[in-house]
């Protein structure tokens, strides 16, 4: 089992660590969706007309340390994107084992 659970772990690195750095960069169908009817300027900001996306503001953790799918304070686009996947694989491995871990060991009665 042990093993096996390794496997997995190094396989869900490997995607997060690597694949990730070639998703897509264009805006997901609600992003698309909500900016319809508005005219942007070159940077994507909102210069005119009307949408959904005009009353839109930042998260409240917007400026948190891996906010955009990528760690502040690395230059490299792919590296940050790479290392914040990782960083998020390792932290619903530990959650998601803690959880299993403390539930498995209560007595049953």
């Amino acid at each position: 089992m042990r093993k096996f659970i390794l496997a997995g772990l190094l396989a869900a690195l490997l995607l997060a660590g690597v694949v990730s750095s070639f998703a897509s960069s264009s805006p997901d169908g609600l992003d698309s969706a909500s900016t319809k009817g508005c005219t942007t300027d070159a940077d994507g900001e909102i210069t005119g007309g009307t949408c959904i996306a005009q009353g839109a503001k930042d998260h409240e953790l917007a400026d948190s340390p891996l906010a955009d799918y990528g760690i502040r304070g690395i230059d490299n686009a792919y590296l940050s994107t790479g290392l914040s996947g990782i960083a998020g694989v390792l932290l619903v491995f530990a959650v998601s084992g803690g959880a299993f871990w403390l539930l498995r060991s209560r007595k049953r009665s």
